[in-house]
Protein backbone atom coordinates (compact mmCIF):
# COMPACT_ATOMS: atom_id res chain seq x y z
CA UNK A 1 0.00 0.00 0.00
CA UNK A 2 2.99 2.36 0.68
CA UNK A 3 4.10 1.99 -2.82
CA UNK A 4 0.95 2.39 -4.23
CA UNK A 5 0.95 6.06 -2.46
CA UNK A 6 4.24 6.92 -2.92
CA UNK A 7 3.79 5.78 -6.83
CA UNK A 8 0.60 7.95 -6.77
CA UNK A 9 2.64 11.04 -5.18
CA UNK A 10 5.36 10.50 -7.65
CA UNK A 11 3.17 10.78 -10.42
CA UNK A 12 1.05 13.92 -9.16
CA UNK A 13 4.76 15.83 -8.77
CA UNK A 14 5.48 15.09 -11.96
CA UNK A 15 2.47 16.40 -13.42
CA UNK A 16 2.27 18.96 -11.26
CA UNK A 17 5.56 20.84 -11.10
CA UNK A 18 6.75 19.40 -14.62
CA UNK A 19 4.64 21.29 -16.46
CA UNK A 20 5.73 24.38 -18.41
CA UNK A 21 3.84 27.45 -16.77
CA UNK A 22 1.32 29.31 -18.65
CA UNK A 23 0.62 32.80 -19.90
CA UNK A 24 -2.79 34.41 -18.78
CA UNK A 25 -3.83 34.81 -22.99
CA UNK A 26 -2.30 31.36 -23.83
CA UNK A 27 -5.88 30.70 -25.54
CA UNK A 28 -6.41 33.94 -26.77
CA UNK A 29 -5.15 36.68 -29.35
CA UNK A 30 -6.55 40.28 -30.21
CA UNK A 31 -7.37 41.52 -33.41
CA UNK A 32 -6.59 45.82 -32.91
CA UNK A 33 -7.76 48.33 -35.33
CA UNK A 34 -6.59 52.25 -35.51
CA UNK A 35 -8.51 53.83 -37.55
CA UNK A 36 -7.85 57.49 -39.20
CA UNK A 37 -8.50 60.46 -41.25
CA UNK A 38 -5.18 60.33 -43.70
CA UNK A 39 -2.44 62.94 -42.14
CA UNK A 40 -3.38 62.48 -38.76
CA UNK A 41 -3.02 59.94 -35.64
CA UNK A 42 -5.94 60.08 -33.26
CA UNK A 43 -8.65 57.14 -33.82
CA UNK A 44 -11.92 58.01 -35.02
CA UNK A 45 -14.39 57.56 -32.63
CA UNK A 46 -17.89 55.94 -32.30
CA UNK A 47 -17.13 54.04 -35.85
CA UNK A 48 -19.09 50.20 -35.90
CA UNK A 49 -16.21 47.44 -36.89
CA UNK A 50 -18.04 43.84 -37.52
CA UNK A 51 -16.32 40.67 -38.74
CA UNK A 52 -17.33 39.60 -41.93
CA UNK A 53 -17.24 36.70 -44.65
CA UNK A 54 -16.30 37.35 -48.26
CA UNK A 55 -19.70 38.18 -49.42
CA UNK A 56 -19.78 41.22 -46.60
CA UNK A 57 -22.23 38.89 -43.89
CA UNK A 58 -21.83 39.37 -40.45
CA UNK A 59 -20.14 36.80 -38.74
CA UNK A 60 -21.82 34.82 -35.97
CA UNK A 61 -19.95 32.98 -33.43
CA UNK A 62 -21.31 29.72 -33.13
CA UNK A 63 -20.61 28.15 -30.42
CA UNK A 64 -17.54 30.10 -29.25
CA UNK A 65 -16.09 29.15 -32.57
CA UNK A 66 -13.93 32.02 -32.88
CA UNK A 67 -13.79 34.04 -29.60
CA UNK A 68 -14.32 32.74 -26.14
CA UNK A 69 -16.83 35.47 -25.68
CA UNK A 70 -19.83 36.33 -27.34
CA UNK A 71 -21.29 32.95 -27.96
CA UNK A 72 -23.64 33.02 -30.92
CA UNK A 73 -23.78 36.51 -31.43
CA UNK A 74 -21.62 38.69 -34.11
CA UNK A 75 -18.43 39.76 -33.59
CA UNK A 76 -18.03 43.42 -33.27
CA UNK A 77 -14.93 45.51 -31.88
CA UNK A 78 -15.52 47.18 -28.96
CA UNK A 79 -13.64 50.51 -28.16
CA UNK A 80 -10.58 50.40 -25.97
CA UNK A 81 -10.88 52.35 -22.67
CA UNK A 82 -9.07 53.75 -20.00
CA UNK A 83 -8.67 52.06 -16.43
CA UNK A 84 -6.81 54.72 -14.87
CA UNK A 85 -8.25 57.10 -12.00
CA UNK A 86 -8.19 60.42 -12.75
CA UNK A 87 -4.85 62.44 -11.96
CA UNK A 88 -2.76 59.37 -12.65
CA UNK A 89 -0.77 58.43 -15.87
CA UNK A 90 -2.92 56.75 -18.20
CA UNK A 91 -3.25 52.97 -18.27
CA UNK A 92 -5.64 50.69 -20.95
CA UNK A 93 -7.69 47.92 -20.76
CA UNK A 94 -5.43 46.55 -22.78
CA UNK A 95 -2.41 48.46 -22.19
CA UNK A 96 -0.77 46.98 -25.35
CA UNK A 97 -3.07 48.81 -27.97
CA UNK A 98 -3.82 52.58 -26.38
CA UNK A 99 -6.71 54.31 -27.97
CA UNK A 100 -7.68 51.41 -30.70
CA UNK A 101 -10.86 49.12 -31.41
CA UNK A 102 -10.86 45.49 -29.94
CA UNK A 103 -11.80 41.82 -30.64
CA UNK A 104 -10.89 39.37 -28.76
CA UNK A 105 -10.20 35.75 -30.78
CA UNK A 106 -8.96 32.30 -30.03
CA UNK A 107 -5.27 32.12 -30.57
CA UNK A 108 -6.24 29.37 -33.68
CA UNK A 109 -8.58 32.19 -35.07
CA UNK A 110 -8.20 31.60 -39.24
CA UNK A 111 -7.39 35.37 -40.03
CA UNK A 112 -7.06 34.96 -43.15
CA UNK A 113 -10.61 33.91 -43.93
CA UNK A 114 -12.50 36.95 -42.72
CA UNK A 115 -12.93 40.60 -43.53
CA UNK A 116 -13.84 43.41 -41.05
CA UNK A 117 -16.15 46.09 -42.15
CA UNK A 118 -15.49 49.83 -40.78
CA UNK A 119 -18.51 51.84 -40.77
CA UNK A 120 -19.65 55.56 -39.94
CA UNK A 121 -23.31 55.68 -38.10
CA UNK A 122 -22.69 59.09 -38.72
CA UNK A 123 -21.85 59.26 -42.54
CA UNK A 124 -19.65 61.26 -42.45
CA UNK A 125 -16.49 58.52 -43.65
CA UNK A 126 -16.90 55.84 -46.67
CA UNK A 127 -17.61 52.06 -45.16
CA UNK A 128 -14.72 50.28 -45.80
CA UNK A 129 -14.23 46.03 -46.03
CA UNK A 130 -10.54 44.94 -45.74
CA UNK A 131 -9.62 41.37 -45.45
CA UNK A 132 -7.25 40.01 -42.62
CA UNK A 133 -4.37 38.76 -42.40
CA UNK A 134 -2.77 36.08 -39.73
CA UNK A 135 -0.39 38.60 -38.65
CA UNK A 136 -3.15 40.99 -37.89
CA UNK A 137 -3.39 39.46 -34.69
CA UNK A 138 -2.07 40.06 -31.31
CA UNK A 139 -0.28 37.19 -30.05
CA UNK A 140 0.63 37.84 -26.42
CA UNK A 141 2.41 34.44 -24.91
CA UNK A 142 5.80 34.67 -25.68
CA UNK A 143 6.04 30.84 -26.55
CA UNK A 144 4.03 31.73 -30.08
CA UNK A 145 5.47 35.33 -30.19
CA UNK A 146 9.08 32.96 -30.22
CA UNK A 147 7.64 30.65 -32.89
CA UNK A 148 6.88 33.47 -34.93
CA UNK A 149 10.26 35.66 -34.30
CA UNK A 150 11.67 32.49 -36.46
CA UNK A 151 9.52 33.27 -39.53
CA UNK A 152 9.85 35.70 -41.92
CA UNK A 153 7.06 37.99 -42.94
CA UNK A 154 5.46 40.75 -41.28
CA UNK A 155 5.29 40.85 -37.77
CA UNK A 156 2.30 40.53 -35.14
CA UNK A 157 1.35 42.91 -32.92
CA UNK A 158 0.66 45.42 -34.78
CA UNK A 159 -2.59 47.19 -35.30
CA UNK A 160 -4.28 47.42 -38.35
CA UNK A 161 -4.11 50.75 -39.96
CA UNK A 162 -6.68 52.03 -41.70
CA UNK A 163 -7.17 55.52 -43.50
CA UNK A 164 -10.58 56.47 -43.98
CA UNK A 165 -12.14 58.59 -46.65
CA UNK A 166 -14.56 61.00 -46.10
CA UNK A 167 -17.77 60.93 -48.24
CA UNK A 168 -17.79 63.88 -50.62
Amino acid sequence: MKAQISFFFLLFSLFTFGQVPHCGFDFTSYLVVKAHEEGKTENIPDLKITLVNEKGEVVINENNKYSWKFGNQALIFSKNYIISKQNEAVKWFFPYAGDTYLLSVTNTFPAEDFYIKIEDNKAIYKTQILQLQAFNMYILCSSENERQARTFGPRSNNPIEVVMEKNN
